[in-house]
């Protein structure tokens, strides 16, 4: 039976191949979009679920009041975990801590790289799922002096060869001995990055500021790791250690009502975002958007299927007869027309596997992935298998219902006409199918515009042509203005500066901050840069009063370059001349700035402050291009100047303006995605209307003929045969547009600093929708009004 079904499916699909090459097209372009976006939603929720103790493993975070607000953060004190190991560790198989993912230099003989890692407790290689390649757990990080490798790092260093036992030098400083090789973690790890493990011991002998600590619980600057029991609740664990930081700081600290919390490995990717405290979300709205994308697109390619199969009604009508009266149950012509659908989803899928594999390289750079097809992998041929039946049934389902409900009687006797009802479940699906094409394209547009909306935002400083370079050794702080006036002399640059932290990122911020008329029972946290006096005229940043650092003021070592937003913060009227003291220190302020964007671009300008450093605590320089000489040329001299200086470093550098683009990566892909879905919907929905335009033109070609022997235009039969289609789309419009403004203006509230929804957006999608569904029905409608129309009448 199911042969015969398969056989007659087969042979309908070759009798029409213009439908079948429609429907094929359609229903494949739908897969393979709902198979890009299956890839990307797993390779999401599978994120660092390679740790074999993922259900298990949690970081210590905290919420604090700084500035009156309620702020979530990750970085702890270091003795945070020595404090809950002691006090709760019938509640922890190990309490770990680290640093961040740090830059290093490391050194083998000539050869020298730029690498990040981190520095960690030895138990890190029983939490984590870190997979020896060389080297033995129990002896891997037992010596300070050692470093574990990840493979990619080890095979630059060392090729294929065995490292263990050989020597790496540390920013040129420090010599560790190789002790252990691992393999590179997934890239969908939060770890992906780390090159290389080091004691924690020797982070600590390295950092001699740490034993000098008055105050360890009141820095901040260690990440904090848990593997809780095996009998352990983290809800129940994570409220028992909710005072562990507010029972040990003093009274100053206590006024940021510290709260300690364990956010678990499974939220660490997809719930990540925190606001007053409570977890809000994070990356698991993109997966349920591009999971409803993905399932919006599969079902616009199934209403194609539905559309024309029920469409040539007409022309399966007698078979459905002829089968009835011969006996044939609904049941089996259900089945039959099932078959039908499924053998279209099963060709449908091969050839959506191969659209996949060729998109899949442009996919991964644009969603900054590395996806692959699991060709080995049974379970996905099985997957497969089921989403094309699942497919072909949902597909098949309005047609094998409809098709199968024909009156033999009526077929045979040559009365069956389908009405002009019949056609109504079709106009109600090609409106679906684009309100969801409009609604895809508007909701694109509103994203691209709030982009472009954050990028216009005003700087605050000069982002063109402006470079950090990122500093291993103080060599370059030591001979600053041997490299300074060098630099200067040979063109290349117009000034440059050091810092603390670079004008893109927060790397510092600070409390213990008191001023005139300061409520006492307010816990204030300002970012602060250490910088030098070439700071202001390096990045340009633009006075709003007062006046830049001077080596012509000895006092100026004690001043503060404030923000509009701290100006505002603190209150005072005419903030220039005014005190602020920072830990009993009085600093004068000699200027305000206009608010420069260094976090989000998307958020307020945090309160923010600049001082002259005094501690030789700078991390980098920030050089400013000459114009007048190419990139290209400038980059040579500053890295012959910098080597020159510093020759045991690479020269590290990047462009401030790219790293402030970095910013906008999360919402451009989003945009990018968005966009490439929504020409993929338009063109379903397209390749639905072009099919149902010329099964019209064919039903309609004796109406043709004699309309045109009547005297009637091309254009005329051009607008009668468009009109319907049109009336459909503007139906579409109607509904896709507040569709789209509710979603959208929605997603606009999570952001501060957001652009409106413009009345163009709406005006312009609807204008793109007539065109395209005008020049896509215009090739059948003009083909069947240019027509001889004695061909369609010589029978009558």
């Amino acid at each position: 039976m199911f042969r015969s079904y398969f056989k007659i499916a087969f042979r309908n699909l070759i009798k029409n191949k213009g439908y079948t090459f429609i429907n094929i097209a359609g229903l494949a372009t739908g897969m393979a979009v709902a198979l890009l976006i299956g890839l990307w939603i797993w390779d999401e929720v599978t994120y660092n679920q390679y740790h074999k103790n993922y259900d298990r493993l949690a970081q210590v975070w905290q919420h604090n009041l700084y500035n009156g607000v309620k702020r979530s953060q990750v970085s702890n004190p270091y003795v945070m975990a020595e404090e809950i190991r002691n006090n709760y560790g019938s509640d922890f198989k190990y309490v770990i801590q680290s640093t961040w993912n740090f830059g290093r230099v490391l050194t083998v003989g000539e050869n020298k790289f730029n690498k990040s890692g981190m520095y960690w407790e030895p138990q890190v290689l029983d939490m984590l799922s870190i997979k020896l390649i060389y080297g033995t757990a129990e002896h891997a990080l037992k010596d300070p002096y050692s470093i574990l490798l990840s493979q990619t790092v080890a095979k630059t260093f060392f090729n294929d060869d065995d490292p263990t036992g050989q020597m790496v030098r540390i920013n040129n400083k420090t010599d560790v001995k190789v002790t252990g090789v691992y393999e590179d973690m997934p890239h969908n790890s939060k770890f992906r990055d780390m090159s290389f493990i080091m004691p924690w011991e020797l982070y600590i002998i390295e950092s001699e500021w740490i034993k000098n600590m008055d105050d360890p619980w009141g820095s901040n600057f260690t990440q904090t790791w848990v593997q809780l029991a095996d009998n352990a609740d983290l809800e129940l664990v994570s409220a028992k250690i909710i005072d562990v930081k507010l029972n040990k700081v003093d009274e100053g600290g206590r006024k940021y009502k510290p709260e300690v919390f364990l956010h678990p490995m499974s939220k660490w990717h997809l719930y990540s975002d925190f606001k007053e405290g409570k977890n809000v979300g994070g990356r698991i709205e993109f997966v349920w958007l591009f999971g409803f994308i993905g399932a919006i697109v599969l079902l616009l390619a199934c209403i194609n299927f539905m559309n024309l199969s029920t469409a040539r009604s007409e022309k399966r009508a007698k078979e459905v007869g002829i089968r009835k009266s011969i006996g044939s149950m609904r049941s089996q012509l259900i089945n039959q027309f099932f078959c039908e659908s499924v053998v279209v989803a099963l060709l449908a899928f091969v050839v959506s596997l191969g659209l996949v594999y060729l998109a899949l390289p442009t996919f991964n750079e644009v969603a900054g992935k590395k996806l692959t097809l699991l060709w080995s992998s049974p379970i996905f041929w099985l997957v497969g298998l089921g989403f094309s039946l699942f497919t072909g049934i949902i597909a098949g389902s309005y047609p094998a219902l409809y098709l199968s409900s024909f009156q033999p009687v009526k077929v045979l006797k040559g009365t069956f006409r389908v009405g002009r009802l019949a056609s109504l479940p079709r106009q109600v699906l090609v409106v679906l199918q684009f309100t969801a094409s409009i609604a895809l394209i508007i909701g694109t547009i509103v994203v691209f515009r709030q982009i472009e909306f954050a990028k216009d935002r005003p700087l605050g400083y000069e982002r063109n042509g402006l470079i950090n370079v990122y500093l291993s050794t103080p060599e370059i702080h030591n001979h600053f203005e041997a490299v300074r006036n060098e630099l200067k002399s040979l063109g290349a640059i117009t000034e440059m500066t050091e810092a603390g932290s670079p004008t893109t990122q927060v790397w510092n911020s600070n409390g213990g901050f008191n001023w005139n008329g300061k409520d006492p029972a307010l816990a204030v946290d300002f970012p602060n840069n250490g910088v030098n006096h070439e700071f202001g005229k390096t990045v340009g940043w633009k006075f709003t009063a007062g006046r830049d650092f001077s080596r012509e003021f000895a006092s100026d070592s004690l001043a503060f370059v404030i923000n509009e937003a701290t100006a505002k913060f603190l209150g005072f009227e005419n903030p220039v001349g005014e005190t602020l003291t920072w830990n009993e220190t009085p600093y004068t302020i000699i200027g305000v700035i206009q608010d420069m964007i260094i976090e989000s671009p998307y958020e307020p300008v945090r309160p923010s402050l600049w001082h002259i450093d005094r501690d030789d605590n700078v991390n980098l320089a920030i050089v400013k291009l000459n114009p007048d000489m190419s990139s290209h040329d400038a980059l040579d001299k500053i890295k012959t100047v910098f080597m020159k200086h510093d020759p045991a470093s690479p020269f590290n550098y990047e462009f401030v303006d790219i790293e402030y683009a970095r910013k906008f990566s999360d919402e451009e892909r989003v945009g990018k995605l968005a966009s490439f879905f929504a020409i993929l919907a338009i063109f379903i929905s397209c390749l639905g209307i072009s099919g149902l335009a010329s099964f019209v033109a064919e039903q309609r070609t004796k109406e043709i003929g004699v309309r045109k022997v009547m005297g009637a235009s091309v254009v005329n039969l051009w607008g009668m045969l468009s009109k319907d289609f049109v009336l459909l789309v503007g139906i579409s419009l109607l509904l896709a547009m507040p569709l789209a403004w509710y979603i959208m203006y929605n997603w606009l509230q999570k952001y501060q600093y957001r652009s409106e929804i413009a009345w163009w957006i709406f005006a312009a999608s609807a204008v793109g929708a007539v065109l395209i569904t005008l020049l896509t029905v215009s090739y059948q409608s003009i083909k069947a009004a240019m027509a001889n129309p004695v061909s369609s009448l010589r029978s009558e």
